[in-house]
């Protein structure tokens, strides 16, 4: 790929600048000139303009690029230069190709900053005021808080590449679906939700998690806390005013069921998932679990617990099943969830915000026949079932097998990003332990003891990196640690992110 210098001679074919000496190989978008692209590394020059651009603000999210054959021909380059480069910025997570719409800006190598970074301690980068986030115990608007606290680099976890939500997809779907859609269609409709959802809903878990379910057996609900809401209300209704948590265990799953009237007691979780045993000496009637990839920990239920864990179901225990990102594995093989194996002991959850957006608010629960009229009912007094035209286009999209297209694009995107976080905590936090890195979409990371990671975590905010202290999900005293999410982030963010972790944790004195 090397450039003959003064040559006349035209070698787009090897990806090099063409034209003579007196044809300028310039653009003014960004101001480009080719000329100053090392020799054999006309793509990768063109690549680092483009990130530099939008870090410092010249490229806002949502601009959009030149096209290819257009920026092509200005910098007198071959077109597959361009279009390679292009390439590798939407899988890194930098842009996005929106069709007709061309290739746009989708977030900054600093997630989400629009501009230059406003200096350490701005409101922009978190600054001290921040800092409050993590001043107290986390109260019920404590989510509310952290996710309006401003941050350059976002290591939320739970949070989806939301740049790769399938616009394109989504648009054809939603319109097949209204120019076939009956006017009744637009009425009241069944609480438990839209047929043509719940039949596309049966056949996902039966293809992609094993389990084996009628339509009418499932409920669409508005994702998996109005699930959990739901069983928390009709066992209330039973008596129950215990359901027993892994530990650690999500902070918002626990704050939903307090809200419905139920404790939490903590069942301790080790490298084989849930213990059982801890688990019986709690009495509680009813467990909330994460068997596919335990949150935070990312423990996969091991095969003897799994049969302790359904034994004790037998004797009349109720397993609630959260699935929440189990379709996002890397290094494993798939793990059959307990309601492939005990539907009539499991209640199930699941929704599409971990594969495509939160925001659209669409999940499903699978409950034993006992208590499905008094989930409809619950379900139909909150709220009259989900809106009808976000589920038809959703049926549509996991008939069509974009659904599962989609699924197979992220895979690739996330892992390369859990590779790059990974690649990053070795070099810069060599004394940090990696925990859950086969699936899902965060990692947990143990620290040395003497770590207030509430601590670390503010101290992060305030310099514009947010992530999540490991204690804000823990009843029982534990290891100080952090829970990094990784999807939503580029490589280029997350390696700064972690270097400013880096800065604010030393490595212990031996």
């Amino acid at each position: 790929m090397n450039r003959a210098k003064g040559s006349s001679v035209d070698r787009t074919k090897c990806g090099t600048v063409k034209g003579g000496p007196d044809a300028p190989a310039a653009s003014d978008f960004l101001q480009l000139t080719a000329d100053q692209a090392p020799k054999g590394g006309l793509s990768d020059w063109l690549v680092g303009e483009i990130r530099r651009a939008i870090a410092d603000g010249r490229l806002p999210t949502g601009s959009r690029l030149p096209a290819t054959r257009v920026l092509a021909a200005d910098l007198q380059v071959s077109r597959g230069v361009v279009t390679e480069s292009y390439r590798r910025l939407v899988e890194d997570g930098h842009v996005v190709g929106r069709g007709r719409a061309g290739t746009v800006v989708a977030a900054t190598p600093l997630n989400g900053a629009s501009g230059p970074a406003n200096p350490a301690g701005s409101a922009a980068t978190g600054g001290p005021a921040a800092t409050g986030v993590f001043d107290t115990p986390p109260g019920t608007d404590a989510f509310d808080a952290f996710r309006a606290a401003p941050a350059r680099i976002d290591l939320s976890p739970g949070q989806p590449d939301l740049a790769a939500f399938p616009r394109t997809a989504w648009l054809r779907a939603e319109r097949a679906v209204l120019a076939e859609l009956a006017s009744d269609d637009l009425g009241y409709g069944d609480p438990r939700g839209t047929l043509a959802l719940r039949r596309a809903v049966a056949g996902w878990l039966r293809v992609n998690r094993g389990i084996t379910a009628e339509p009418e057996e499932i409920i669409i609900v508005a994702g998996t806390a109005q699930a959990l809401g739901l069983v928390a209300q009709v066992l209330r209704a039973e008596g129950v005013d215990r359901l027993a948590v892994e530990d650690p265990c999500s902070l918002g799953a626990r704050q939903h069921l307090h809200n419905w009237g139920l404790t939490t007691p903590p069942v301790p979780v080790d490298s084989e998932g849930v213990r059982v045993d801890a688990l019986r000496a709690t009495a509680a009637p009813a467990v909330l679990l994460t068997p596919a990839h335990q949150f935070p920990t990312g423990v996969v239920l091991g095969g003897e617990r799994r049969r302790e864990l359904l034994r004790w179901a037998g004797e009349g225990g109720l397993l609630v099943e959260d699935d929440y990102d189990a379709e996002h594995r890397y290094d494993r093989a798939p793990v059959a969830a307990l309601a492939a194996m005990a539907p009539e002991h499991v209640c199930y959850s699941g929704s599409v915000s971990k594969l495509l957006a939160p925001a659209l608010r669409v999940g499903w629960l699978l409950a034993p026949a006992r208590y499905r009229t008094a989930l409809t009912d619950a379900k139909r007094f909150a709220d009259l079932g989900n809106a009808a035209l976000p589920q038809l286009v959703l049926a549509r999209l996991m008939e069509s097998g974009a659904l599962e297209r989609h699924l197979r694009l992220i895979r690739r995107r996330h892992r390369a990003r859990r590779d790059a976080m990974i690649a990053a905590i070795r070099t810069r936090l060599p004394h940090a332990r990696v925990h859950g890195a086969a699936a899902g979409l965060h990692l947990m990371v143990t620290l040395p003891p003497g770590v207030r990671d509430t601590e670390l975590a503010a101290r992060a905010l305030a310099l514009g990196v947010k992530t999540q202290p490991l204690s804000w999900h823990t009843q029982r005293p534990d290891r100080p640690g952090l829970v990094l999410g990784y999807a939503a982030a580029t490589p280029t963010a997350i390696a700064e992110g972690i270097a400013v972790l880096a800065s604010l944790c030393p490595v212990p004195a031996r």
